[in-house]
């Protein structure tokens, strides 16, 4: 079991129940073994760890007293939205609580002539988009968790999915929030308007990970629904040919609205559960979407046909109706769940690479491959670099979840190596902390701190993730630091 970088101090268990009963009704307060299970981890489900409580306010009220009252008590605090983030960013704390936003579930309001919809972070991200269908508008940033998933993690993880490209991630679509810090205190960033003076911190609370502040409500920018979307599927006859198609795309100046990249033993994974009508034959297949008027459309497509035929494509197909080019899509957004169905566990990660390098690195995942002795799966947000491996293990075989991890940090470092990063919409979290040394260097590092310190100084909101301490970075061998060089002290406490 993974531990948090923080040593907080013993809580005592029956006086933080005393505390928080004074104004939680009894059924907003969760305390017993059984009823605990459900929130011991996240969608990154090998890492697990019990909390002394769950809380589940129904009011900002409610959060505004059990924030101040952990402050007081000094009291870890993870929150925690539908629980399907991937990088354990919601893993609880073995002497803190729970804080579950799920009960803040509702749409307050839309507004169809400013094109936004504000909402509380307990909302799942489909229904803001079914809200907002009957004024023809939607909401982008769609996550393959889009149907569970909630605002609140969204803005969390910075999420993003398979239009982000064109659309871009939450911190793109996202206009205000409205946030209680650890000391109580209720404070709003960003506006209505399109840009607020000042910092930008609403860029600096979206996708932080819960470690700065507890989101209540969020703002968000909807967009006008297209007159039409069609997809290219394109089939390839090596995954080489396929990564270079993709920056020969963006290389001509086009911008899909979504363009996704799935290797063979996805496709193979994902026909039988979805019936997508993938070719089983190719070794990679690209799915590019164009949206707009019709005219908009045809001359994207002509030009994307083009383009996927000079780089080798061995069979191109457009979709012919809404409904096979929601066919198309359903395939790659249930790629997750049909891995599932072939392997007793997977292990899915999460970097970034340039697109140039996408066949560099399918190349040396295959390697990988045979150096761990497992297989592995590879969809992609390829238009913007955003790999996902989905590594197949077996937990219940004695060392296999360990080569599993390694296989994974060795890709996260790879993107490094690459000129990319270790996230591109999963987050942090605890699973990818040590590869934050790889990333970054002891400046990078203490700035984060400081920005922590800022908002949290005793550390409390979801500690020990996203940010490591000097000392663990040092420990990984990635940096050489010693106690008496740290610049900055405080900062051990983090």
């Amino acid at each position: 079991m993974l531990k948090s970088d923080n040593s907080q101090c013993c809580v005592d268990p029956a006086n933080l129940e005393r505390q928080l009963r004074r104004f939680l009704p009894q059924h907003c307060l969760l305390v017993g073994e059984e009823d605990l299970r459900p929130y011991e981890c996240d969608g990154l489900t090998a890492y697990r760890e019990l909390p002394l409580a769950v809380c589940l306010p129904e009011t900002e009220a409610q959060v505004i007293d059990i924030l101040r009252t952990c402050h007081r008590l000094g009291v870890p605090v993870v929150a925690r939205g539908a629980g399907t983030g991937l990088s354990g960013g919601a893993m609880p704390h073995a002497q803190g609580i729970v804080l579950s936003l799920a009960r803040f579930n509702r749409i307050l309001r839309i507004d169809r002539l400013a094109r936004l919809a504000v909402v509380q972070p307990g909302v799942r991200n489909l229904a803001v988009s079914e809200a907002a269908a009957p004024f023809g508008l939607y909401y982008a940033p769609d996550p393959s968790s889009q149907i569970a998933c909630t605002l609140g993690g969204n803005v969390a993880e910075n999420s993003g999915g398979v239009h982000c490209l064109k659309y871009g991630l939450t911190v793109h679509n996202v206009l205000r929030i409205r946030v209680v810090s650890i000391e109580g205190e209720v404070f709003e960033i960003g506006s209505e308007a399109p840009d607020a003076p000042g910092y930008d911190l609403l860029a600096l609370m979206i996708g932080s990970e819960g470690m700065l502040g507890v989101v209540t409500e969020v703002t968000v920018r909807l967009i006008p629904k297209p007159e039409l979307a069609q997809v290219v599927m394109a089939s390839f006859a090596d995954v080489a040919r396929a990564g270079d198609a993709v920056a020969a795309i963006i290389a001509a100046g086009i911008i899909p609205a979504g363009l996704e990249m799935m290797d063979k033993a996805a496709t193979a994974a994902v026909e039988p559960f979805v019936k997508a009508g993938y070719d089983l034959a190719a070794e990679a297949i690209l799915l590019c979407e164009s949206d707009g008027t019709p005219e908009e459309v045809a001359e994207e497509i002509a030009r994307v046909t083009g383009v996927l035929s000079a780089a080798g494509a061995s069979e191109i197909r457009v979709s012919q109706s809404e409904a096979e080019r929601l066919r198309f899509w359903a395939g790659r957004k249930a790629a997750f769940p049909a891995v599932g169905r072939i392997t007793p566990d997977y292990y899915c990660m999460d970097g970034t690479i340039p697109r140039k390098r996408l066949a560099e690195m399918l190349s040396a995942i295959a390697v990988m491959e045979k150096k761990y002795g497992l297989r592995c799966a590879n969809v992609f947000h390829a238009g913007d670099g955003n790999l996902h491996p989905l590594i197949m293990y077996d937990a219940s075989q004695p060392g296999n979840w360990q080569r599993a991890e390694a296989f994974g940090a060795e890709i996260l470092e790879l993107s490094v190596a690459l000129g990319g990063s270790i996230t591109g919409e999963h987050g942090v979290g605890i699973e990818k902390i040590n590869q934050m040394c790889v990333q970054y260097a002891t400046p990078e590092i203490e700035a984060f701190h400081r920005i922590k310190a800022a908002f949290d100084e005793r550390g409390l909101l979801n500690p020990g993730k996203a940010v490591p301490s000097l000392h663990r970075c040092a420990e990984y061998g990635r940096m050489h630091v010693h106690r008496g060089d740290l610049k900055f002290p405080e900062l051990e406490r983090f």
